[in-house]
């Protein structure tokens, strides 16, 4: 675990994300604001598969199918993909992108962990743009994280910016986290906490906070929209797919025997565990 005044080095976490997979049904138009908006960079593009990234890193894949439903936000499924920055000023240049942009956000909050930007790409997908506050300021007394939503001083963000210009993703960034929109947490803890093996990091009344590491958390699961929510429909826009990256294959076979143990269906291909939550969500685990 990262102590003192440290950033969180997400390479030494036992479970990280990898790359986020949306179904879309215009294809051209989310691509196109996830590399305007968020300055990622086509990685490979297969059809109807578009997927982009940063630096030769899939970040996100992109299934296009115009005969989807649209996306319902009462479903389980994508409550936002949080991409990562390396630095505040990171942070702050895209934030000034955006602004220039006349880009809608939908929030801004600082939460003891990092700061966070919010917006939608154009079918509805949650997005959170942040980064992380040094790991020192994240705990209590008690040496327990701690997790609020407070206002965003913007204009002291802004400062931070270093007088450079945006200019595309940084090549260190990654998706930091995934939140989901789940029918109930207790169900959910017992697949991400019980099965995966994340620790439950913080909770706010109707969320818990999956982390691994000491992370304040690589995945999230509330019921804020989606209370009581069955399955998602196979034929809905949204979110179809999280990969998270294994640092040990022995963590990869204890979640495999845990998952057959619990009766939970897997397939796996070439090393990779792929099991669905309770809400049909893919989680494909790759060492």
């Amino acid at each position: 675990m990262t102590t003192s005044t440290e950033y969180f080095d997400m390479t030494t976490a036992p479970l990280r994300i990898g790359a986020v997979r949306l179904k879309v049904r215009d294809l051209d138009a989310v691509s196109t604001f996830y590399r305007t908006m968020l300055g990622l960079r086509p990685i490979e593009s297969h059809g109807h598969r578009i997927t982009l990234g940063t630096g030769g890193t899939p970040l996100l894949e992109l299934v296009g199918d115009p005969d989807l439903a649209p996306l319902d936000p009462r479903q389980a499924g994508l409550f936002h993909t949080a991409f990562l920055m390396p630095t505040r000023s990171d942070l702050a240049r895209w934030f000034a992108h955006v602004a220039a942009a006349r880009v809608p956000l939908q929030g801004a909050s600082d939460h003891i962990v990092s700061e966070a930007l919010y917006l939608a790409d154009p079918e509805g997908n949650g997005i959170e743009v942040y980064a992380d506050w040094p790991v020192d300021r994240w705990h209590d007394a008690k040496g327990e994280i701690r997790m609020s939503t407070d206002p965003l001083d913007l204009q002291d963000l802004l400062q931070s910016a270093e007088g450079t210009a945006w200019s595309g993703f940084p090549e260190e960034g990654s998706v930091g986290h995934v939140h989901l929109q789940v029918g109930d947490t207790v169900e959910a803890d017992r697949f991400y906490r019980d099965i995966l093996g994340l620790d439950i990091a913080a909770r706010y009344p109707g969320a818990s906070f999956y982390g691994s590491g000491g992370y304040h958390h690589q995945l999230a699961g509330n019921v804020w929209n989606s209370r009581h929510a069955g399955k998602r429909p196979k034929r809905m826009a949204g979110l179809d797919g999280v990969e998270v990256i294994v640092r040990d294959a022995a963590d990869l076979a204890a979640i495999a025997a845990r998952a057959d143990s619990a009766g939970i269906k897997s397939t796996t291909n070439t090393g990779d565990l792929t099991l669905h939550d309770p809400w049909g969500t893919a989680i494909t685990l790759k060492n």
